[in-house]
This record gives structure tokens, sequence and C-alpha cells, in this order.
């Protein structure tokens, strides 16, 4: 075993070590061992031991692995090749023991046996193979129906939170229109022809467990459109500390509705007068926390949908961020065909304009909102506007002056 004093040190504390699991696994896998020696010699001398990753993947699909070379491989030979494969999860990360059990021993025989649940796109992780055990690994995968998911310039593969399986927030059906949406992209998914990844995350509710909204190219929010529905007698039970409030946002065991509900609405849009709650639905933004405080007294209401976010990113060119609302409300029903519609037009438009390593809000940053909202014929959410425009100098485009002779109106959004 190499001597690690500076990892060992990483087990010293209260927490679960992941140092102490590569110990255990060092004990029948040399290349683990050779992981936890190269680690040790990155702390100390600061710098990584890993090569840029090279081409390398499976026959017929052009990603799914990323290649993995360590710069020292006469000292850690086991780490000469330490290729990473990733795995497409079912929806909502369920898996039944049996799968799990076929998983491991398919990495057991074939690589590290080092895997994690689960990579930020949410594919199932394997950690360090070598580049001749690529092929028999995914021909064993494949024969027990499991498939590679997305790495590169690449549609990566969809996750979504558990949705209508677990959840009673849930506005829309996650987890099938993440597997719809997985099958309609496998070309895109598999074979990189993208200028940069593009990433699709589904969220039952504006609770997003899948963290869309800052990690995916197009996040898929399920939101209502109607009003919020209300047990007056259950907010009552509330006030009076009958039943007890959720969500973790108090430590005491009576919920103060005006203190900890009403004052914390963002949009001030709730009031309580002692005895009645009165909400006003049009200045709702859907943030959940009077719902998630008090569940038993407020659902969402009836008109089920997503509202369609796009262009969010870690810094690549500009920089982290958020997304930009471009659908306010669509209706998720089966087979999607209106956002497999819309994902086609926006990736298509991405890919003739975009740059490499640009993704697509950066793409909106560079030619203009728009530029896309016209390309994907989108009308504009006057939401998203955050500042009326002051400037009194408009530029009109000659396609202005012939929508409005073709009987346009530009006060609508028809």
């Amino acid at each position: 075993m190499h001597k690690t004093p500076l990892l060992d040190q990483l087990e010293s504390g209260p927490f679960p070590s992941f140092v102490k699991d590569l110990k255990r696994m060092a004990a029948k896998k040399p290349q683990v061992n050779d992981l936890l020696g190269q680690l040790e010699r990155s702390y100390k001398e600061k710098i990584t031991h890993w090569k840029h990753g090279g081409i390398v993947g499976v026959l017929g699909y052009g990603s799914g692995i990323i290649g993995r070379y360590s710069d020292l491989p006469d000292e850690f030979p086991g780490l000469e090749h330490f290729h990473t494969m990733r795995i497409n999860q079912p929806s909502g990360w369920y898996y039944t023991s049996q799968a799990l059990r076929e998983l491991c021993d398919i990495w057991d025989e074939h690589g590290s046996g080092v895997l994690n649940m689960h990579g930020a796109t949410g594919d199932l992780i394997f950690l360090g193979t070598r580049t001749e055990e690529l092929e028999p690994c995914f021909e064993k995968l494949t024969a027990k129906g499991w498939d590679i998911g997305g790495s590169g310039s690449a549609m990566r593969s969809p996750s979504c939170c558990l949705g209508m399986s677990r959840c009673e927030w849930s506005c829309y059906d996650t987890m099938e229109a993440c597997y719809q949406l997985t099958q309609e992209f496998q070309f895109d998914l598999h074979r990189p022809s993208y200028p940069y990844k593009y990433k699709l995350k589904f969220s039952g509710c504006p609770n997003d467990c899948v963290a869309a909204v800052a990690r995916a190219d197009m996040s898929m929010i399920g939101v209502w459109k109607d009003d919020i529905k209300i047990d007056q007698a259950a907010v009552q039970a509330y006030a009076g500390g009958e039943l007890k409030p959720e969500g973790g946002a108090t430590v005491y065991d009576k919920l103060d509705i005006k203190a900890d509900v009403t004052d914390l609405c963002p949009t001030l849009c709730m009031s309580w007068d002692g005895k009645t709650l009165k909400i006003d639905n049009a200045n709702c933004n859907h943030c959940m926390h009077c719902i998630n405080m008090m569940p038993k007294a407020l659902k969402p209401g009836n008109e089920r949908g997503c509202t369609i976010l796009l262009g969010s990113h870690a810094p690549i060119l500009e920089g982290a961020q958020m997304s930009w609302v471009i659908v306010p409300f669509m209706k998720m029903e089966e087979p999607f065909d209106e956002l497999k519609d819309l994902t086609y037009k926006i990736t298509e438009w991405w890919a003739e304009h975009g740059k490499n390593r640009e993704r697509v809000g950066e793409l909106i940053m560079r030619m203009g909102m728009r530029a896309f909202l016209e390309a994907v014929e989108l009308p504009p959410v006057p939401q998203s506007v955050r500042t009326p425009r002051a400037n009194p100098f408009f530029f009109w485009h000659q396609s202005d002056f012939d929508a409005e002779a073709a009987g346009r109106k530009y006060y609508t959004t028809k």
C-alpha cells in the first residue's frame, strides 16, 4: 500500500470518509491503491497528475466515456488508463436491489469498483477502467438493459425528480416526460453534434429538487395556473397549534402565520387578519414557501403544467448565469410533442449559430433575446422584462413594418 499521511487526516473527522472506502477497496484492486498514491502526491505537490483526456469510446457511440490518463504511469501503473463511464440513470433514480447488484458485479469485473451515485448531470458514474475493458463492459451493460449517458458536446442525459410517484406537489409526470425526451434525443445524446453540452432537467414543482434552474440549459418546472387551494379550517389549526409547522422554517411548535408565512412572501401577495388567509393569486410567483409551511392547508391549483426556463450554466465563457423564462405555462401531456418541437427548434438554432464551447444561454447573450425568440417562434414574455425601456430611440426592422401591415397588434402576445 502507498503511504498516504495527508489523506490519512481525512479519516480523522466525524464524517464518513472517501479515503476509508478507497483503502478498503485497495486491498483487492491495485488500481485503487495507485489512485490513493497519486492523490497523495497531488495533495503534496498541489497540482493534478491527470493528463488531458483523449478520445475514447465504444463502437458506434461518440459520448458517454471520458478518457483519463495519469501523467505518472510508471509510478502508478494502475492509472495508465483510468477512464470514466457514464451510465444513463432510470427516471427518478429508482433502482431495484437486483439492478444495483448487476451494475456492481459488472463494474467489479471490468473496472476499479469505484462508482458515484450520482454525477451532477444525473448519470451513475463508473470511475476507472482500461481502454480494452470498455467494450466488454458496455456489452454486459446492454445485455442487462442499461445504456451509457451523454458527455462532451452533446445532449446530456435528461434527469428528473421523482415527481408524482412520491410527491404530492408534482404538477406533471416528471418521470414520463424525462423518459420520453431521453428516447426522443437518443441520436443527439450518443453522437455529439452540438457546440457544447445541453442539459434537460424536469422538476415537478417550484421546490426544484433537481436544482434545474441553476444547472440545466433547459428547465421544466412544474407550476399551476389557477388559484392556490386554501383550507381555512386547517389554517386556523396551524394558527392554534393543533397542526405543527412543516418545512423546517421555524423552530417553534406553534406557527405564527403572519411572521412565518405572510411576512415572508416575496411578493407580499398574502394577508392574515387572525381569522382568514387571503392570497392575491395574480401576484403570486409560485415560490412554494407558504405551501411548504402549511401543506395541510394549502395546495397547488388544479390547472397544472410547467414553466420552461432556458440558459443557466456554470462559468465557462460569460460566467455563472441563471435561466430566463421563455414559456410561462405549457401543458405537460403525453406524448409531449409541444416540448419536443420547441427543444428541436432551440437546439437547431444554437447548432447553427453557436461557437465552439458556447452554451445556449451565452449565445442568447451574444445575439440577443429578440433574435432567439424570432428564430424559435416564441412570443416575448413581458414578465421577464426587469426594467421598462427608457430610451426614446426605437429602431424598427422591416419585418416589424411588414407584420404591422399584415394586422399584428404589438400590445398583444398573439
